[in-house]
């Protein structure tokens, strides 16, 4: 489970709190299962050489994502397909109010994680694909002592300035983020609303501070 455990906040650290380089260097026509080594390779070698970082410090963690990552993650489409149908009802200030929400409760989630890596390294699939394709899942393996982890990521391709791909999704064991925050989210949303929502996931982040100290 610790593993596991260091496999879900790796995905999670590539979507909304990774180590990576700035947009503009991203070239607009590189692979995507290219795009996803790099960051994953980022992610590792910043966690290693961060003290801060590896023992789960969410100040550092937050400044991280959004100085460096945000650019490369579709996080509104990402926060939108866990509300549902609800999402399209929603006034823009809680749809900002969401995402803020929800980017904190992932990362204050798996950040304990962060004490187990070590020597992991990221296996990139082979994936078939073409140029035309404008969303794909790069699927890897997170590899250390015992069996291999699969984490895959759904990407889209995004025109116009900042060209490049995007995550949008991820999957630990088979198992999707969106659609698992999904069903939690759907079951508040039907009895109160996206306010009730919103009122939930800053209760639980509350909790989560609480308990990391």
């Amino acid at each position: 489970m610790k593993r596991r455990g260091f496999a879900q906040w790796l995905a999670c650290c590539i979507a909304v709190a990774a180590v990576g380089l700035p947009q503009f260097a991203f070239a607009a026509d590189e692979a995507p299962d290219a795009f996803i080594k790099r960051l994953s390779d980022d992610v590792l070698g910043a966690i290693k050489a961060d003290d801060k970082i590896k023992s789960g410090d969410v100040s550092r963690i937050l400044t991280l994502v959004d100085a460096k990552v945000m650019p490369n993650v579709d996080f509104a489409r990402m926060t939108a397909a866990t509300v549902g149908p609800p999402w399209r009802q929603a006034t823009p200030e809680q749809k900002q109010k969401l995402q803020d929400e929800f980017k904190i409760l992932l990362i204050r989630t798996y950040s304990g994680a962060l004490a187990q890596v070590n020597d992991q390294t990221i296996s990139v699939k082979p994936m078939r694909s073409s140029p035309e394709d404008t969303e794909v899942v790069v699927r890897t393996e997170v590899r250390g002592r015992g069996d291999p982890i699969q984490l895959d990521y759904r990407l889209e391709k995004t025109a116009g300035q900042g060209t490049g791909w995007k995550i949008y999704n991820l999957n630990v064991l088979g198992v999707w983020l969106v659609e698992t925050y999904r069903s939690q989210f759907s079951e508040i949303t039907n009895s109160k609303g996206v306010d009730g929502l919103i009122a939930a996931l800053q209760e639980r982040n509350k909790t989560n501070a609480t308990k990391k100290g």
